[in-house]
């Protein structure tokens, strides 16, 4: 890992002198953007549908998961945010422990919705760097693939780089084509993490509010009350 830095550098280095302009750049700040206005995306269709069944405000949503967004941007691990995500979404948003301890873990474990876009766009944006002309049906396979492989990466940083080598020989893209998105992995790791978070507290909400374990004031508790007996 303390070779991992350089490693990526010798491999842009060489794409950068293989580089005939700077189109290549171009089209790379394009792909982060691509890939952070999907999340945008997500994130306010998460809130939509929290709004729509709950009848829970946009705003007390998004106060209620903000510290647990704020530690999964940073650690870019959904498994590290769990324990902060199951409080906010028990005291802060109303979700009943019964529900919030079966939901969140699963969560957690399968919910990599952030990361199923994110593969999606960077095989796409590989394929056509490598000027392929990917079919109606390699695209449909991309989709099926990067929503599969996501459910099985693993919850912890950068692990949804290593299952999108799946989905690039699945499609018949080179995967030396990784070398063209390391740059911005790391970023768009903490983003697409904070999506997986928040996919993972309004889940849990819809099936608090489904099964009536939704509370209308949440209890938020101090130091002392954990320690009460």
């Amino acid at each position: 890992m303390l070779f991992a830095p350089y490693g990526v550098f010798a491999l842009l280095a060489a794409l950068v002198v293989e580089s005939p302009s700077t189109d290549l750049f171009a089209a790379l700040g394009m792909y982060t953007l691509t890939v952070i206005s999907g999340l945008l995306l997500m994130i306010c269709f998460y809130i939509l549908i929290v709004w729509l069944f709950t009848k829970r405000s946009p705003k007390f949503f998004v106060d209620g998961i903000s510290p647990a967004q704020l530690l999964a941007f940073s650690t870019s691990s959904s498994a590290a945010t769990l324990p902060v995500t199951m409080e906010r979404v028990e005291e802060h948003l109303g979700v009943e422990k019964e529900v919030s301890s079966f939901v969140l873990p699963i969560g957690a474990t399968i919910n990599m919705d952030g990361t199923s876009l994110y593969q999606a766009v960077a095989a796409v944006f590989i394929a056509q760097a490598f000027g392929m002309d990917l079919s109606l049906g390699a695209q449909l396979g991309i989709i099926a693939t990067a929503t599969l492989a996501s459910i099985g990466s693993a919850a912890v940083p950068g692990a949804g780089m290593v299952m999108l080598v799946i989905v690039l020989a699945q499609a018949g893209i080179p995967e030396a084509g990784l070398a063209l998105i390391f740059a911005v992995d790391r970023p768009l790791d903490m983003c697409r993490t904070t999506v997986n978070v928040t996919g993972d507290a309004s889940v849990s909400m819809l099936v608090a509010k489904a099964v009536g374990k939704l509370k209308d004031r949440p209890f938020v508790k101090n130091w002392d009350d954990h320690y009460k007996k």
